[in-house]
This record gives C-alpha cells, structure tokens and sequence, in this order.
C-alpha cells in the first residue's frame, strides 16, 4: 500500500493567515511522526485524511482515491483509526461493548484487550478506569475496524511519564501485529525516537524536514558533542553571572550565562543547551 498526499487548504493562523501545502509518499506499515509549532498545520492535516475538514488537491490510498478533484470520500468509507486525547468512549457501555460497537468481532475484541492488558476490565464502565485504561480502550477500539491507516493526535499528552511508556509499547505492539500505516502528531522526542520510523516538521503549513527521527533529533551544530532543546522559564542574576532555566522534557536544568549572552535571550524561547566537553555517565 502506498499513500499519496498531495493537498492545500487556507488556514486562519492567530497571527496571519497561511496556506498548508503538504506533499507526501508514505510506504505500507510506515509510522510516521508529524511534529512542528501549534499551528503549524499538524491536526488539520490529519483531520483533511480523515474527511473530517476539505481541502483541494488528491490523496489515494493503496489506489483507493479519498479525495481528488470531483470527489471526497466520505469519512466511513475510508477505513481509517483515530485515536485522539480525549478518549471519546460511550459512558454507558463497558470496555468490551465500546470495541463491539465498531464491529461485532468478539474474537478480535478478546484479543485486543489481552494484548493490551484489559482483559480483566472488558465489564468495566469507563468512568471507572484510569486516564491511561481508557487511552488503552481507544487505542483498542481503533483496531477493531483492522485500519489500513492509523491517525493519532498526540493520543498520550495528559498521560504521566510512567503511563505513557507503557502506552508507547502497546501502540508499537499494535502497529507491527497489525501492519498498520501510523500517523502520530507529538511533541515529544523521546516519543518519536521510540516509535516513528520517519520524521516530517511542519512550519508555517509546509514541510521543512522529511528524514528519520534519528537524523533529526540527533542533529548538532559545528563541533558540539552533546545537544538538547528546551524552553527558556527564566533567566535570574546571580552576582556577576546569570543563570538561565531551562525545562527539557520532565527535567529542569541551569546553564550559566554570563550578561552579554543573557541579553540575547527571552522568557519562553526555545533553545539549544550543548556543550562541546562532554562525557555522560549513566546510573
């Protein structure tokens, strides 16, 4: 199965409006990862995939057309799982009855949740079960339809650290075990270097990085050895030196700057910290 993505649609950004142009291959049982500023386009291309928002141009999908210049296929008809932030589940059904809804595959449900671990919660009604439990039903849900295609909107940001790894491993587990095509939107690199096996940026409505994750989160300047991103949460003055704290992932870390370098610098920019000197130890 091949995907070909080639549409534009005008978008009305906060600051100005822009147009997102997106052109794109995506080979069979590819996960790719879609990253890039709020508002750079990333959700209104996944909705424009899955018939949720038009757009102009063509996509096709292992030579099914969704979307060409006569037609758009209607969102049921195009085979594809959504897994979201908010888990959407009916409150009034168990676990089991939200997968059976899709279809009525009790086999399938069955083993879906034993992949997963709810096995023993198929009776439960959603309001009992934790953040990271109903993301597992989601995610199940999604399955149950057997997707060609897998669109998931940062589907693990109100997760903690701990949950969301293990969610990360049943999202992985699924998507071999079924040879699904994944599209993932995240901010996270971990995440990304974890389960993507392409990475796209997306600027201002257009691509500006198509590699492997590892070829981008990896990347460095000149001779630095060891390199992070992060955002800048303050800058405080300490005698004759400044101290900038930075936030990187779940941790928080001082770099001191002296006030030259200080003055370059604002409240709540993203920024490199790296240095050239560096010999990490792990424990």
């Amino acid at each position: 199965m091949m995907i070909k993505i080639d549409i534009s649609k005008k978008l009305h950004g906060v600051s100005q409006d822009m147009s997102l142009d997106v052109k794109l291959e995506i080979k069979e049982g590819e996960f790719l990862a879609i990253s890039g500023q709020s508002g750079s386009g990333k959700t209104t291309l996944l909705r424009i995939l899955a018939g949720l928002e038009d757009a102009q141009g063509e996509i096709v999908v292992s030579k099914k057309v969704y979307l060409d210049a006569h037609n758009s296929l209607a969102t049921q008809a195009r085979g594809i799982g959504f897994v979201f932030q908010d888990y959407a589940l009916f409150a009034n059904m168990s676990v089991e009855q939200n997968l059976l809804f899709v279809k009525k595959d009790t086999n399938l449900a069955e083993h879906l949740l034993h992949l997963t671990g709810l096995s023993t919660l198929a009776k439960r009604l959603p309001h009992s079960l934790s953040g990271g439990q109903k993301q597992r039903v989601a995610l199940c849900r999604a399955f149950m339809s057997r997707p060609k295609l897998l669109l998931m909107d940062e589907p693990l940001s109100a997760l903690d650290p701990k949950m969301r790894s293990q969610l990360q491993e049943d999202i992985l587990k699924l998507h071999k075990e079924f040879s699904t095509t994944t599209l993932m939107v995240s901010h996270d690199p971990s995440e990304i270097y974890k389960l993507a096996s392409r990475m796209v940026v997306l600027e201002d409505g257009k691509i500006i990085n198509d590699e492997t994750p590892k070829e981008i989160l990896l990347q460095t300047q000149g001779s630095q050895k060891f390199s992070l991103r992060g955002e800048l949460l303050e800058i405080k003055k300490a005698d004759i030196i400044h101290v900038a704290v930075v936030a990187i992932g779940q941790q928080i870390v001082e770099v001191v700057l002296d006030a030259k370098e200080a003055k370059q610098f604002q409240v709540g920019q993203i920024v490199q910290v790296s240095t050239k000197a560096f010999a990490p130890s792990l424990y």
